[in-house]
Order: structure tokens, then C-alpha cells, then sequence
């Protein structure tokens, strides 16, 4: 593995640093660099997909034929790192990095021409309906049924789905539904994409731990969806389904934004008093812990290069996708610890106002004037730490990503 960018590599990171300078507003690097979550402020993130898809470089991972670029997978590493660095609000993951790679592989060409160019534009925005409240790391378990009816041929949808990410912003949903039972639970599963202005959808708030909005509960009482709006085969939605999981644990660089976290915390940490009249960076405890993420995010940043350079051989990185996984999501959880102890008491606040979180938070009045005790990341450091928590769970839970490595690595 070859670790030097190439001259043209070079000439394109300078490409992409100059497009980013231009184009990135006070307001959209505020918003990226306050985000409390994996989940930019939705006004936000629109606004930076607007202007990406106006230089074509809003889904570069696409096929070109549907609006991707013909980049290397470094210039898509670049593209990511360089994007993370300069604080670029990210975009939701649903529709672009998601459910638009299994449209292309698995839809019709009605569905590609008519969900594509919407995605890409924003006029299509997806929400994910996987986990249900019985059903959520065995996800094959899930429940909600969906009976055809017999004189349309419509799916008729009753039951709910749980942790729905932005459901009350998007129009569209891509969800899986049981269409049969059989003794294989994995059977039986249809993927459908549900229009979300369909009678007979509730959605239901749910309050995060940061006080935030972002995920819901949404409910179906015999919702229609038309049999164009099956994705795939009836009864063989799990196909789909592990197809698209592949996208929602990989696509990025998850080592640039840690990077960037550890750098800003050793920073504040110089300057901080520790309780010996010192300073924080000097307290040997906390010295060592911050050394170790810093060493650890080193070592996430050449997997995700042995990672890109196997991919680029034709090979597939196979079980190194589940070790990427558990590494950047725990070390994420680690420096988000180390954030909030070098915030010290001012941490402690509950200040959204002073930040740009990915939805709405409840039941929070901001003080008229504004107030912010200490800085904006002082703000920021416990929504992320309590966001955080919910790292090791999401795109399978890190568990189940070891029982991976144990089983498909060491042959346990």
C-alpha cells in the first residue's frame, strides 16, 4: 500500500479545498461545525446539497449515467476528508448514500427516473423505516404487515416502525414490510417506498436524551402503497435490504472529524485550569487518555487507507467494514469524554441555543438576550456526548460486529 497522494490526487485536493473556501458561508461552517450529531441542521444540510448538486458533486458515488462523478475511490476519499476538515454540514444519508444505491441496483426504470433526479435535488427526501419496537438488532423479526388487496393489488400497511430519523421532514420512505410468514423469518419481507403524505400516517416525536427531536415513531393504519412502489421482488426484500446496509456502515472517512475533535480539545485543554492550579493538558491522567484517542484515531486513519486501497485492487474489504465500525464509533464515544472534562463546569450547561443540532429540541426556552455560558463548543460537548451513546447501536450494534470478526476473522 502506497501512502502518497499522487500529482493529480494532489491537484485534485487543491480543487476541492478551493471549491469548499468559495462556497462554504459563515452560516453553513457554523452550522457544521456546532452539528451535535452525525445529523446536520436539516435548513443547513438542504442548502449544502443545493450547491453541491449545482457543481455535480452531490452524490459522487453514484453511477455518472445518474449523476455521479467518474472519481477515483482516492478522490473520493479526498472529496470526504477535505469536506470534513473545512467543516461542510454533512447531508443525510437516507436518500443519496442509501435507498438511491439500491434504486439503481434493484429498481425499475420508472424508479430510477422519477426518485433519482429528485433525490438529488432535494425534492425527494427519504426517511428509513427499518427497526419496529420489537424488532431492532434482529431486524428480521420485524412485524408490520402488509396484506394486497386483492381487487388493486395494493400493499395495505398497518403497524409501526421506532428511531424513524427525520420523519417529519421527509415525503418519502423506504421501509420494510412482512408480506408472508415462513419458517425462515428473513422470507416473507417486502422493501416498499411509501409516500409519506399517504392517509393513515402518524408520527410521533421521540425526545432524545440531548433534548433533541431528530428520531420518531411513526404509525400506519392500513396504509396504501401502489406494487409500482415495490423495490426489488415481493417477498424477497431481505436481499434488498443487506444490500443496502452495506452503504449505511461505509461511504465516508470517519477519522478526519475525530482529528479535528482531538485537535480542538488539546487546545482548550492547554488553557484550561486543572484542580492542582495547573493546566489540563498537564494533568497526567487525562495527558494519557487523550494521547491514546489521538494514537487510536491514527490507526482508524490507515485502516480506512488499507481499507480504500483494497477496494481500489477490486477486492472486497469484507470484515474490515465491521472493524471500521466498532473503532470510529467507541473512539468517537472516547473523545467525546474527553470534550466534555475539558469543558469543565460550563459543559454542564444546557445551552442548544448555542449550537446547530439536527432537529428541534423540546421544551427549551432560550434566554431572551441569547446568553451563552462559555463558547459554542462548550455548548456542543454534552448533545454530542449523549448523541454519541447511540454510536455503538445504530448500523448494527457493535455486538453483533464483533460476533462478526470473531466468527468470519478468527474463526471462532
Amino acid at each position: 500500500m502506497d501512502l502518497r497522494w499522487s500529482d493529480a490526487d494532489i491537484a485534485f485536493r487543491d480543487e476541492v479545498r478551493a471549491f469548499l473556501e468559495d462556497k462554504l458561508t459563515p452560516e453553513l461552517r457554523r452550522a457544521g461545525r456546532l452539528m451535535t450529531s452525525v445529523y446536520a441542521d436539516h435548513d443547513a444540510s438542504m442548502e449544502w446539497q443545493r450547491i453541491l448538486h449545482e457543481r455535480g458533486w452531490a452524490a459522487p458515488a453514484w453511477p455518472v449515467e445518474y449523476g455521479g462523478c467518474d472519481w477515483s475511490l482516492t478522490q473520493h476519499y479526498i472529496f470526504s476528508r477535505e469536506s470534513t476538515l473545512a467543516g461542510a454540514p454533512s447531508l443525510s444519508p437516507m436518500g443519496i448514500r442509501m435507498v438511491a444505491h439500491a434504486l439503481v441496483a434493484f429498481g425499475t426504470d420508472e424508479q430510477k427516473d422519477y426518485f433519482l433526479p429528485r433525490i438529488l435535488t432535494g425534492e425527494v427526501f427519504f426517511c428509513q423505516g427499518y427497526s419496529e419496537p420489537e424488532a431492532g438488532s434482529d431486524l428480521a423479526a420485524l412485524s408490520m404487515a402488509a396484506v394486497v388487496d386483492e381487487s388493486t393489488g395494493d400493499l395495505i400497511c398497518t403497524g409501526s416502525k421506532i428511531w424513524t430519523t427525520h420523519a417529519r421532514e421527509a415525503n418519502w420512505m423506504f421501509a420494510l414490510v412482512r408480506t408472508s410468514r415462513t419458517q425462515k423469518k428473513q422470507q416473507g419481507i417486502t422493501f416498499v417506498l411509501i409516500d409519506m403524505t399517504s392517509p393513515g400516517i402518524q408520527i410521533r416525536p421521540l425526545v432524545m436524551t440531548s433534548g433533541e427531536e431528530v428520531q420518531n415513531q411513526v404509525f400506519f393504519d392500513e396504509v396504501r402503497v401502489p406494487t409500482k412502489n415495490v423495490l426489488g421482488e415481493v417477498d424477497d426484500g431481505w436481499t434488498v435490504a443487506k444490500y443496502l446496509l452495506e452503504f449505511e456502515r461505509g461511504g465516508g472517512a470517519s477519522s478526519p472529524a475525530l482529528q479535528v475533535m482531538a485537535d480542538e480539545i488539546a487546545a482548550v485543554a492547554a488553557e484550561q485550569p486543572a484542580l492542582d492550579g495547573g493546566k489540563l493538558i498537564d494533568d497526567p491522567a487525562f495527558a494519557r487518555r487523550l494521547a491514546d484517542a489521538r494514537i487510536r484515531t491514527e490507526v482508524l486513519e490507515i485502516l480506512e487507507y488499507r481499507v480504500l486501497a483494497t477496494v481500489a485492487e477490486g477486492k472486497n474489504p469484507g470484515v474490515a467494514s465491521s472493524m471500521l465500525k466498532v473503532l470510529a464509533t467507541e473512539l468517537s464515544q472516547a473523545i467525546t469524554e474527553l470534550a466534555m472534562e475539558a469543558a469543565g463546569p460550563r459543559g454542564r450547561a444546557y445551552q442548544p441555543h448555542g449550537t446547530c443540532p439536527g432537529g428541534p429540541v423540546a421544551q427549551f426556552e432560550p434566554p431572551p438576550d441569547g446568553y451563552l455560558s462559555g463558547e459554542p463548543w462548550q455548548a456542543v460537548a454534552p448533545l454530542r456526548y449523549f448523541n454519541d451513546r447511540a454510536g455503538s447501536i445504530y448500523a448494527g450494534s457493535n455486538e453483533i460486529q464483533r460476533n462478526i470478526l470473531a466468527k468470519a476473522a478468527l474463526g471462532l
